[in-house]
């Protein structure tokens, strides 16, 4: 095994040489992909509509294709799903990742050949590698890779199949064998619908095994964790595997969770490496051990744009290229991608920390903040807030949700929803932190709390144990996919969580 170890270790930083590619190239790249895109998507329906074969550079193709979101795009998207081809992309799609977001409804996003293999499969092999690199000895390949993915399902349409799941199924399904070899569990449990009984399942089943990685939501992920422990009787997760490595994790931020992953590895020598992968693709990997940023990874089929936060409510806003943005700035993202996804608004904002590489951070959500009285509150402020007041009063969040509070015409407050995996030692003291700890991360949030004129002190209220986690259940949002949404702009999930509660 550690001869196999050696020629999987000295594969992977092979790559590296092409990330330092577009890393020293990285408009070139981005250009020479968005002439590739169009270049190959020319003789698609949407391509003969918007003109592709005409399309020369950056001008023209802002010019040509207007911006799109998912409804815009849906009428193609479930035409394909019924069978029909070369509507957003050439080659034969039968694939779809489907998207939950706070509604019942549900998106789903075509899964090209193209996409797995040059994009999600290329992310899985990166962070790997980046991990290689920063890690010369590692051992990743004497173990396994448990991976934390969800399920999917057959459509029949008049005799025609397709698919949709959970991303990660998708891929799961779809593995080349290289990978499939150093992943876990069997593929027959990894893709069980029902979420409980897959979780014990992968419990039993890997409680003995040397697991090396571990690549999941945080969030499900440490249910997962518990259950190994229990089966051990184990008191940290280094006493079940030794040997683990590192942590992949994504999908929802890790600052609420990275006291209690620590706590539970109890092993200074595992690495946590955040990504930002999604169903329409995968687009950043951490690649220093010391900072959260992550590199944006240029070469996967996808071409970027950036339209700044501050526009977004513009009837026809401008985007940017990526030569164009700067650091400091929050941006919602636009892909246009190897899967037919043109001009796609991702709904997701970030911030470049850097631009010499392109370093990131996710900043939240274009739809998940709360703005009601002028106040800005994005995902990134409430987070490193409570990680904070969590730091001064030891304690520990397992999940969290804010919504605003109506007291008359003039003034409101938020009002917080949060669940303790260890409660503070002085619960008022952790409000009083959490607050003036918004107020420092955010100069809107401290004008309005100025003299409690529009916005009062923070309501916050104690969940018992368990309540976001049935609360998911009861709205059959068990999943990985599945996240419980942190910021809204009106009270519709803090009143259903509270009343499942009650």
């Amino acid at each position: 095994m550690s001869i196999l170890n050696s020629i999987a270790s000295w594969l992977m930083k092979k790559r590296m040489h092409q990330i330092e590619l577009f890393i020293k190239y990285p408009h070139d790249v981005q250009n020479e992909w968005m002439h590739q895109l169009v270049k190959e998507a020319q003789g698609t329906e949407f391509g003969k509509r918007y003109n592709f074969s005409g399309i020369k550079n950056y001008e023209q193709f802002k010019r040509e294709i207007p911006l799109q979101d998912y409804e815009s795009l849906k009428p193609f998207i479930e035409r394909t799903r019924r069978g029909e081809q070369n509507l957003l992309w050439p080659s034969e799609i039968k694939w779809f990742a489907k998207s939950s977001g706070t509604t019942d409804k549900s998106k789903f996003i075509p899964v090209s050949v193209e996409s797995l293999d040059g994009c999600h499969y290329n992310g899985g092999r990166d962070m790997v590698t980046l991990h290689c690199i920063n890690n010369p000895e590692t051992q990743l390949f004497t173990g396994k890779n448990l991976a934390l993915g969800g399920s999917f399902k057959t459509d029949d349409f008049d005799g025609h199949n397709s698919f949709h799941g959970d991303v990660s199924a998708i891929i799961i399904q779809n593995l080349p064998m290289w990978a499939e070899f150093f992943r876990a569990p069997d593929v027959n449990i990894a893709l069980m619908d029902e979420w409980e009984s897959k979780l014990t399942k992968i419990a039993e089943s890997m409680a003995h095994e040397n697991v090396t990685s571990l690549a999941g939501v945080p969030s499900w992920m440490l249910v997962l964790l518990k259950k190994v422990m229990e089966l051990r009787n184990a008191r940290t997760i280094r006493e079940v595997w030794p040997n683990l490595e590192v942590y992949f994790h994504g999908g929802v931020s890790f600052t609420p969770y990275k006291d209690q992953f620590k706590q539970l590895f109890d092993n200074d020598k595992t690495n946590y490496i955040q990504l930002y992968s999604a169903s329409e693709g995968f687009f950043g990997i951490q690649d220093q051990l010391k900072s959260d940023e992550m590199l944006l990874m240029l070469d996967y089929g996808i071409f970027y744009e950036f339209i700044p936060v501050d526009d977004l409510n513009e009837n026809n806003p401008r985007t940017y290229s990526l030569s164009e943005v700067s650091s400091g700035i929050n941006y919602a993202v636009v892909i246009s991608t190897n899967a037919g996804l043109w001009r796609y608004q991702l709904g997701d904002t970030i911030r470049f920390t850097n631009t010499d590489p392109y370093r990131f951070i996710i900043s939240g959500r274009t739809k998940h903040y709360i703005n009601t009285f002028g106040e800005e509150l994005m995902i990134h402020n409430t987070d490193q807030a409570l990680a904070m007041a969590c730091e001064k009063t030891h304690a520990q969040i397992s999940e969290y949700t804010v919504a605003p509070v109506f007291m008359n015409e003039s003034n409101g407050a938020h009002e917080w929803l949060v669940e303790f995996e260890k409660e503070p030692n002085n619960f008022d003291y952790f409000v009083h932190v959490l607050d003036n700890s918004l107020k420092q991360l955010n100069s809107d949030y401290e004008a309005k709390r100025y003299n409690d004129y529009v916005l009062k002190f923070p309501v916050v209220k104690q969940m018992p144990k368990g309540t976001f986690y049935n609360w998911l259940k009861l709205n059959n949002k068990l999943g990985g996919q599945f996240k419980v949404p942190r910021l809204s702009n009106n009270r519709t999930i803090l009143e259903s969580i509270l009343n499942s509660a009650s």
